[in-house]
């Protein structure tokens, strides 16, 4: 296992302090180089063979099932986490009446599918308020009840990383008989997750946040009680004996085993398929647990640079290890602080009233001094 961080193993110039994980991950340049492999493939297609078409793709399908502890079969790759929430909106039923349970200024593709589901059921999408001190758990715990059929959340809150402990959800929602979609987009990658103990319904995250691969590329992981249902579309990838292009006109009705059946159309992309794959194996010989704890240490340095310069951060016991918001002064316009930063070289995200600050494998303690350096130039002071 390398030791953490990991810099070299990007193209990150030494004058940059990239904080934006959240906002990007940025490509490992094995996963650039094998992403430009596999384009300078499709420039010469009389070379490509039937298996090219389907082993990267179970390559893919077993990195993203060893990254959150589950099995290739529950792996279904998709194109966005709103195509995942989609898959997991069609294949749940609610009873009318029922409340879907999402939280407070929650990341659209994790509600437009539920007021969408609601609608056809005659369910009610119930947003929990942020609470004070932001203990998300806590506030599910109390709206949880036997009226509600559905929670959707987030592991970590976009908008400041505040996060909900999964494991006490999911016993709450087991309770009630509730099903439980986790939107794994802000924290899969960087905070470790293992399906085959949490078994939510559906876990849905993309690739290019803090899996560190391309755009346009995710995947989904179905429980076993989920497998046989519909899928958004028809491919013929997704059906049983596709890899034989001599018999696609016997139209087979047998979907291939386990959640394949949700697999995006055009499935084997030659260009992110293999970038993809690149960085989840990269993340499994890192070591996601490693990840946090070098994360968390860092997080808990810029918590406390922020603390004693005045500004508000999450409680530690209700924060993530990798992903924190940092509120500024009343009346202070964070846009202008955070074009400050970047001609700085340092890179944040805005989000409402505060800065959001990630860190990574790649992310260094001289990133941390590069930002608040930069910070005390911005800041007004008392």
């Amino acid at each position: 296992m390398p030791n953490l961080p990991v810099r070299h193993l990007f193209d990150l110039p030494d004058d940059v302090a990239y904080l934006n994980c959240a906002y990007m991950g940025p490509l490992p340049r094995r996963s650039t180089e094998a992403g430009m492999a596999g384009l300078a493939r499709k420039a010469r297609p009389w070379e490509i063979v039937t298996d090219d078409f389907f082993a990267p793709v179970a390559a893919l399908r077993r990195a993203a099932a060893e990254v959150v502890g589950g099995d290739d079969d529950g792996i279904a790759l998709i194109p966005a986490v709103s195509y995942g929430m989609a898959t997991a909106a069609a294949n749940l039923r609610p009873a009318a009446g029922q409340r879907i349970l999402v939280l407070a200024d929650q990341f659209p593709s994790n509600v437009h599918p539920w007021r969408r589901l609601a609608a056809d059921t005659g369910s009610v999408v119930a947003t929990v308020p942020r609470p004070a001190g932001s203990d998300w758990t806590a506030a599910l715990l109390e709206a949880i009840g036997p009226d509600v059929g559905l929670v959707a959340v987030p592991s970590a809150h976009w908008t400041d990383g505040t996060r909900v402990d999964l494991a006490t959800v999911r016993r709450a929602t087991r309770e009630v008989g509730a099903a439980l979609v986790v939107d794994g987009a802000q924290s899969v990658g960087a905070v470790p997750i293992d399906v085959g103990v949490l078994e939510p319904d559906f876990l849905v995250v993309p690739c290019y946040k803090w899996l560190l691969g391309p755009y346009s590329l995710g995947f989904c992981w179905v429980h076993p009680d989920h497998r046989q249902g519909r899928p958004l579309e028809e491919g013929w990838m997704a059906r049983a004996g596709s890899e034989d292009f001599s018999r696609l006109i016997d139209y087979a009705d047998a979907y291939g085993p386990g959640a394949r059946r949700y697999d995006v159309g055009q499935v084997a992309n030659f260009a992110l398929v293999p970038s993809a794959t690149a960085s989840l194996e990269l993340l499994a010989e890192l070591d996601v647990a490693a990840i946090a704890a070098h994360a968390r240490r860092l997080t808990d340095r810029v918590a406390a640079e922020a603390a004693a310069r005045g500004l508000q951060v999450a409680d530690a016991v209700v924060r993530s290890p990798h992903l924190l918001g940092v509120r500024l002064p009343a009346g202070l316009d964070p846009r202008p602080l955070a074009a400050g930063l970047a001609e700085r070289r340092v890179f944040v995200s805005v989000r409402g009233d505060s800065i959001r600050v990630s860190a990574h494998a790649f992310t260094t303690d001289a990133d941390v001094d590069h930002l608040f350096t930069a910070l005390d130039e911005l800041l007004p002071t008392a």
